[in-house]
Formats: C-alpha cells, structure tokens, sequence
C-alpha cells in the first residue's frame, strides 16, 4: 500500500540498470497545456523528459527511512515494466539555497498545530527548489524489480566456502543482470563526465566515477572505483589482486583529495558482499554521509580486505562471510533448499 512505510533500507542504490536515466521533476508543458509526455535518445539512451505516460501498476516500496518511493509500471505503448524511483534529496549547507528556497516569499507555510514553543507547519519551498531526485530503470527484468520490492523479513546466513561454491556461485551464473552500463563506463560510451580518474593498466587499472545518483554535494559524496579487469565479488579475490586493491586505494585517494579536497581520514572505502551486480567495484563514500549498504552485514572495508589477503593469500576462499538474504528471493530459496536456513522460518 502507497500509504504505508516500509521500515528497511534496500541495497546500495547502485541503480545497475541497462538504460539509466536521471529525470528533472519541473513541468514542461506545451504551449496547449498538456505535458509533452517525451522519450528522446541520447548517444543511444533513452531519457524520459516526462512520465504523464507512466501507468503504476504497483508499489513496489516506500522507505519512510530513507524518503524514497519505488513504484513498477509501464509506459504508453510499451508491454515491458519500468520501475521509477522518486527519492527527497538532502539538505544543502549553501546559506542562499536555504533563504531563496526556503526563507523567502515564494516559500509558503501551512499551520498544523502549535502548543508553548512549539509550531508545526507544512512547507512548500520555492518552485525551483522543490525538485526530487528521480531514476527510471527502463525495461526492468525481473531481478531487478525484486531488488526494489519491500523487504519484508531479513535472515543472516554464515556462508562457507563450501557454500559458495554449492549455492552462491550458481546462483550468480545464473542470473541474467546487465552489465552493459558498466561496460560503457568502461569503453567511455556513458557517464563520460562523471569520470574522476581513470588508470588504464589492464592488470591494476581502474576508473573512478561519480555514483550515478550522487547529487553534486561534497556532504554527499559518493564514487565508484571499477576494475578494468572483471572479478565477480570479494569471494574470487587472492594475494595476486593486492597490487590492484592498493592502486584502486592510493590513486582513488589520491584523485579525491586533488578533486575534492577531502583527506583519507574521511573517506570510507568499502566492498559489498553480497553486491547487488556481480563485478567486483569499490565504494568510495564521504564519512559523514551515512549511504545505504555502510553496515557489518553488508560493508567490507577495503583496508580489510587487503590486510586479510597480506595475512592470508587465500583468505577468501576459507573466510565464512556473514551477509543478509531476504525471505522469499532466490538466493533464500536455495540456501533453504540446501539446509543452510530453517524451512519454518516465518519470523
């Protein structure tokens, strides 16, 4: 239900999609008044100017935690189902964003109590200030819209080796989730401008990119580091990847500092595992920025990791990994299948 608030975060909103497409949220109307309901191309992507054409045929979540929506549809003339994520942005420091936007007279209030000191008031910024950030992922497969479905009941698994090779693995080969947007990172076909840094080392190179999502602000700052050379996860990594980590470590760094005057002490540089794509990446995220995925169930510092792999060439294929699976998606499925979880866990 739309009304309702689902209380859990869900991945780290990666948006690995095929087509990605950031909308803005002002109206473009036609000099007739009806809105120009567009899908135009560019370099061969698709962008939706315009989402009147958008029929929602469920919500898939509503992260009240996080102030994100995410519903499944389609559009006009098209069968296959598209998933829109509307999401409130943060707050900026900027001391005119915050009186244009929110202290002037375009901005309005409306009372809804008061009691001593107290007021409550319904805010309607300035127009120009009031946008939400939007993502469409259009065709959506069917992984990608349980992703974004509700979580309604988490379970930890203590995944073994064994079990890796027994569940994980097979799963992974099995699915079928583009990575055709991280190869056109990669081939410079997309994103392009939101390169930071690139190595073109084929054993050791890398490119650092701003996350697609990342709204410009330094207190929210957030990249990725992508390998030239393609690693699944954590799992598949060995004394011979360090040279690799300690580059993606020092020059990522190094490329943050010199762009955005932010120091190693404040930056957290973390794996996913499990990940939400099945190649290995870098998170690199401001500190204080609290990004969804941050926590011990999920998050694997990359200074860890290379500690791990100094002590331990093959740490990772003896290492019992912890990480959540939800009730009811594949993988808990087959963990179930294969004894790894309860079959009466109804919690």
């Amino acid at each position: 239900m739309a009304e309702k608030c689902a209380a859990n975060i869900d991945d780290d909103g990666d948006c690995p999609a095929p087509k990605r497409a950031k909308l803005a949220t002002d109206d473009d109307d036609d000099d007739d008044g009806r809105k120009n309901d567009s899908i135009e191309k560019v370099d061969g992507v698709c962008e939706h100017t315009n989402l009147s054409g958008f029929k929602m045929t469920r919500v898939l979540q509503n992260n009240c935690a996080r102030k994100l929506i995410c519903v499944e549809g389609t559009f006009e003339d098209r069968a296959d189902p598209a998933i829109v994520l509307l999401e409130q942005k943060s707050f900026p420091n900027d001391e005119m964003f915050l009186k244009k936007g929110f202290f002037s007279e375009k901005a309005t209030y409306q009372k809804n109590c008061a009691n001593d000191v107290y007021e409550n008031y319904d805010c309607f910024p300035a127009q120009e200030y009031n946008s939400l950030h939007a993502t469409v992922i259009h065709p959506a497969t069917p992984t990608q819209i349980e992703k974004y479905k509700r979580q309604e009941s988490l379970h930890i698994v203590d995944e073994t080796y064994e079990l890796y090779q027994q569940v994980t693995l097979p799963y992974i080969e099995s699915r079928s989730l583009s990575l055709e947007w991280i190869t056109n990172i990669l081939e410079h076909k997309a994103e392009e401008e939101n390169i930071i840094y690139e190595d073109t080392d084929k054993e050791t190179g890398f490119i650092l990119v701003t996350d697609f999502k990342w709204d410009k602000r330094l207190d929210t700052l957030k990249l990725l580091a992508l390998p030239l050379k393609k690693i699944k996860s954590i799992r598949e990594l060995d004394v011979s990847h360090l040279p690799l980590l300690r580059n993606i470590q020092k020059a990522g760094i190094e490329a943050i500092s010199k762009k955005f005057n932010i120091s190693a002490s404040q930056l957290r540089i973390y794996f996913h595992y499990q990940p939400s794509y099945y190649y290995l990446h870098v998170h690199f995220c401001y500190l204080m920025f609290e990004a969804p995925g941050i926590y011990v169930e999920k998050a694997h510092l990359l200074s860890t990791v290379i500690r791990n792999l100094e002590l331990m060439p093959d740490y990772y294929t003896k290492a019992v990994l912890s990480y959540m699976v939800r009730k009811g998606s594949q993988l808990y499925k087959k963990f179930q299948s294969h004894g790894a979880l309860p079959q009466d866990a109804n919690v």
